[in-house]
């Protein structure tokens, strides 16, 4: 009878014990899962399932990349990444270009709350007189806002650019001494988006993703 009751007392115990350290390693692992960075990457060139298929096999290279989505439509592409790995803008940016792809606006939300983007940092104070222009840019969807609004936001004396899907028009603030809407057109065509000024060359069009093929002026 008495080995019984210590049998039993040193079950207790072992399970107990076992109970405790179990919750403590539960509650470990989801402290780490917590401590993870979360990007998101607007990607230019994904027409297909295969091409989200071929960027998440390339960026499958960083061990511990987790909870990844893409909207082939649109472009987004995002993922969490733990935060001790200090993964950087310029890795990531790098690595959508070496999966054959060109990297858009990128943000990163560390885990301590800090915001990183790849935007423009232009600011009206490095500017001079700001000057709104407005144009008919030709696109079709959120992919081809994204190129629009990039490609005239990395021209110089640009401080923000906005293109609307619906409208087709591109709203423009700039410093004119710097920028006018003849080097924006350009810039535009040169991407493969038609403006009233200038026409993108048909190579240049038809290698855009076909989600972004907008019907063309004759």
């Amino acid at each position: 009878m008495k080995n019984i009751q210590m049998i039993t007392a040193f079950l207790f115990c072992f399970f107990a014990f076992t109970s405790t350290s179990s919750a403590q390693s539960a509650k470990a692992d989801a402290q780490i899962s917590k401590e993870r960075d979360q990007f998101e990457v607007q990607v230019d060139g994904l027409g297909c399932p295969f091409c989200a298929y071929g960027l998440e096999k390339k960026f499958k290279e960083f061990k511990g990349i987790k909870d990844v989505k893409i909207d082939i439509e649109t472009g987004d592409f995002s993922f969490s990444y733990p935060a001790s790995k200090e993964l950087t803008m310029q890795a990531v940016t790098e690595q959508v270009k070496k999966a054959g792809y060109t990297p858009q606006t990128a943000k990163i939300v560390r885990a301590n709350g800090t915001i990183e983007t790849n935007e423009p940092k232009a600011t009206v104070a490095e500017l001079g007189t700001l000057t709104t222009s407005t144009m008919m840019v030709n696109g079709k969807c959120g992919m081809c806002k994204a190129r629009i609004e990039k490609t005239v936001a990395d021209l110089p004396g640009v401080l923000d650019a906005s293109w609307d899907v619906k409208t087709k028009q591109l709203v423009v603030n700039h410093d004119a001494t710097m920028t006018n809407k003849a080097a924006i057109s350009k810039e535009l065509a040169a991407v493969g988006h038609d403006t009233k000024s200038n026409k993108a060359s048909d190579a240049t069009y038809d290698a855009l993703p076909a989600c972004c093929h907008y019907k063309r002026a004759i």
